[in-house]
């Protein structure tokens, strides 16, 4: 069995990191430089920097920030937010990001990840995908949640993984920030079409959580959450131990 991993995330806006529920009613939380490394030091074994405004905002992620980030971590960093073009990821990779997540950018240009893929590998390219309930389907939304796509979520991960994406991020608006439980639903709709590392996001707010995510669904590789690990009500180490009591293989 494959060890699942738990992946702190940073939603970055302003050189700040926020956390809000549903994508909305954003409330500062810290530094990104300074919570990447203590995640770092505590036994993350992944980090995701998401420059949350960029798309929306029209501009480039901000490098400088991530930068620092990058030189302060010892662990894979994926990074996301206004990425258009393949000269975006190249632009990333350089400031020290392991992978490049892509959201809007890939549905403005379905070719971005082919071509990422091509050139950087698979293994490079995360497509990340903000999905929600509409009339009864999984719709794709982009920058940042604010716009209804009308894209089939199912369908648009599937496409993408069949161009080169060799991992997806599932964050879930419906229960992002609301701590009652990762989206088993939506969750495991997309682990059943895609034969690549499924991430789950959104709704995080108990050790219990990602047991019940892990048992359900065994074969989703990791669990992200933001809230409770920036809030600290629940630490990586204390998750781990718990998570290893409970039969989930990790790394300790």
């Amino acid at each position: 069995m494959i060890t699942k991993r738990i992946i702190p995330c940073l939603d970055v806006r302003d050189g700040r990191v926020v956390k809000g529920v549903n994508f909305e009613g954003l409330r500062d939380v810290n530094d990104p430089v300074a919570l990447a490394e203590y995640y770092s030091d505590a036994g993350a074994d992944e980090l995701v920097f998401y420059d949350i405004t960029a798309s929306h905002e029209g501009r480039k992620l901000f490098t400088d920030i991530l930068t620092r980030t990058a030189s302060k971590i010892f662990i894979p960093l994926t990074v996301g937010g206004g990425i258009n073009t393949v000269e975006d990821f190249d632009r990333v990779l350089k400031c020290g990001a392991d992978k490049v997540s892509v959201n809007s950018g890939a549905i403005r240009n379905p070719g971005l990840i082919p071509a990422a893929a091509e050139k950087y590998g698979s293994q490079c390219v995360v497509l990340s995908v903000d999905a929600k309930r509409v009339n009864g389907s999984f719709h794709v939304f982009q920058n940042g949640g604010r716009i209804d796509t009308g894209l089939d979520a199912l369908e648009w991960i599937r496409s993408g993984v069949e161009h080169g994406a060799g991992e997806v991020v599932l964050n879930s608006i419906d229960t992002d920030g609301v701590k009652q439980g990762f989206d088993l639903e939506m969750l495991k709709a997309v682990n059943e079409i895609v034969r690549v590392p499924v991430i789950a996001s959104g709704g995080a707010g108990s050790m219990a959580d990602f047991a019940e995510l892990f048992h359900t669904i065994p074969d989703i590789s990791a669990g992200l959450a933001a809230s409770i690990f920036h809030f600290g009500e629940v630490s990586i180490k204390d998750l781990k131990a718990y998570l290893n009591k409970e039969g989930v293989l990790v790394r300790l």
